[in-house]
């Protein structure tokens, strides 16, 4: 790595980071040497190193990758003489700010940040909240972002093409047409994947633009911190000159009272300078208990954009990307036919879940020596494949639908006719009928001896409703969302 090769690659991460992250971290970084796979570089401060390794490491061996560089990981020395500070391993992104839990194991809420965590100085652990809070607040540290979430590494597919193209919207730049964007759904569905994405995007499109890209938890961390720091105004001064604005996991700051007060008058501020703002969540804004109804006002009045459940195809296709990235490191490993077809089947809830099976089964195959066919699939994955065997009961159903709709679950089975009975119980049967193997005239006896017939009109019926009832379609949605989790 020569010194000019290694100014181009500070230029990138300019263009990257944005320029005060870059004058504050990069640039006082001076390159030494690479050897045998280690970057030396030297550091003003044992803690800039920390700091650096902490937050930009994985973007920097990336950008030692693209070079063309081998280096598996960064060591910094904070004077030339200094013995070499070892930087952890980054194959995985490290949380940029300490953990903070009561006994518990809770989040114990804003009140918490006041309390420090300590770590061994040179473990490569991530920062204490002491560490942390020596951070300068003239900047603003945003979260790191994983290389491998672009958007050409995102699989679309009919569950998510809708907050695809809307994340591609946006990251596109140009006069703000929605704002907030906001994407929610359940875990490992692609909300932070698609978030990084516009993040990379924009950044790679418009370098000039501020752009920053935090979890809701480091929002509330960084608002106390001002509080104890007596910084209000600076912090004030700081989240309002982005020009965009990402939160993840926006549901994290409720029941937070003084950290939303403050997100909506941030939120308010930057609406009115026309800047972007891009929301995640797990759900949507209107059901995030304990979220203040005038913050949840606000974030439903842009374009929300729910992410569903992945479908057989899109779990299918996910796979097949994922089998391409896998065998570059194990070129020499084969997978048998209807290997995927059969994970895609039956790992259903959850991408992360599916995504690990299949890096489990390519280092195992690896190991052992063998071809990944079925035999070896059932056995390596044993575990997950029990765990995705729960199987939805007739009664589950009925006592969900009775809780959600508030009735009584004798009501559902019962021989009352009245509306307010009859459309949850035709609900409950159409959800039997697509979540269980029950047959018809099975399912007709547990809801109170009624006629194979009737059931059947009863799934019609919905079936219909969904096409022409926006309120039907969420309620059947919300259930067997419920139901699945």
């Amino acid at each position: 790595m020569t010194e000019e090769k290694w100014g181009q690659l500070r230029t990138r991460l300019l263009k990257t980071v944005g320029q005060n992250n870059f004058t504050t971290w990069i640039e006082p970084l001076e390159f030494n040497s690479v050897d045998d796979g280690v970057a030396v570089f030297h550091v003003p401060t044992n803690f800039m190193g920390n700091y650096v390794s902490q937050n930009f490491a994985d973007l920097i061996l990336h950008e030692f990758s693209i070079s063309g560089e081998s280096v598996q990981r960064l060591a910094f020395r904070v004077a030339a003489n200094s013995p070499a500070r070892p930087v952890r391993q980054v194959e995985q992104p490290a949380e940029p700010f300490a953990e903070m839990q009561d006994g518990s194991g809770r989040d114990n809420g804003e009140a918490q940040w006041g309390r420090e965590t300590t770590r061994p100085a040179n473990t490569g652990a991530p920062l204490s909240a002491k560490a942390a809070a020596a951070a300068p607040m003239d900047t603003l540290q945003a979260a790191p972002l994983d290389p491998r979430f672009t958007f050409d590494n995102f699989v679309v597919g009919k569950p998510n093409e809708l907050a695809h193209a809307a994340a591609r919207r946006v990251a596109e730049g140009g006069p703000v047409t929605f704002n907030p964007l906001v994407l929610y759904g359940g875990v490992g569905l692609g909300k932070t994947h698609l978030m990084h994405a516009i993040a990379w995007e924009i950044r790679a499109q418009n370098p000039d633009l501020n752009v920053l890209y935090l979890s809701a938890e480091q929002f509330m961390y960084r608002f106390v911190q001002a509080l104890r720091e007596r910084k209000m105004m600076d912090f004030k001064h700081l989240f309002r000159s982005v020009d965009v604005l990402m939160v993840d996991d926006v549901q994290f700051i409720a029941g937070k009272d003084s950290t939303q007060e403050e997100f909506f008058h941030t939120f308010n501020a930057l609406v009115d300078q026309n800047k972007q703002i891009i929301i995640s969540a797990d759900r949507a804004p209107g059901e995030i208990k304990d979220l203040e109804d005038r913050v949840k006002s606000r974030l439903q009045c842009g374009l929300v954009v729910d992410l569903h459940p992945t479908d057989y195809e899109l779990r299918l296709g996910i796979l097949q990307t994922k089998v391409q990235l896998q065998q570059k490191t194990y070129p020499d490993l084969e997978i048998a036919d209807g290997v995927l077809e059969f994970l895609a089947h039956r790992i259903s809830t959850n991408v992360r879940v599916l995504e690990g099976a299949l890096t489990r089964l390519f280092a195992f195959a690896s190991l052992v020596g063998r071809e990944i066919d079925m035999d070896l699939t059932q056995d390596c994955l044993a575990d997950v494949l029990r765990a995705s065997e729960r199987k939805i009961t007739v009664e589950e159903i009925q006592r969900k639908v009775s809780e959600y709709y508030n009735i009584r679950m004798s009501d559902i089975i019962g021989p009352k006719r009245l509306r307010s009975y009859a459309r949850p119980r035709q609900v409950a049967m159409y959800l039997c009928k697509k979540l269980t193997s029950r047959s018809l005239p099975e399912i007709g006896r547990r809801f109170g001896g009624r006629d194979h017939t009737t059931v059947m009109h009863g799934v019609r019926r919905i079936e219909e409703l969904k096409s022409t009832d926006g309120q039907i379609a969420e309620d059947v949605e919300m259930l067997r969302r419920a139901l699945e989790s």
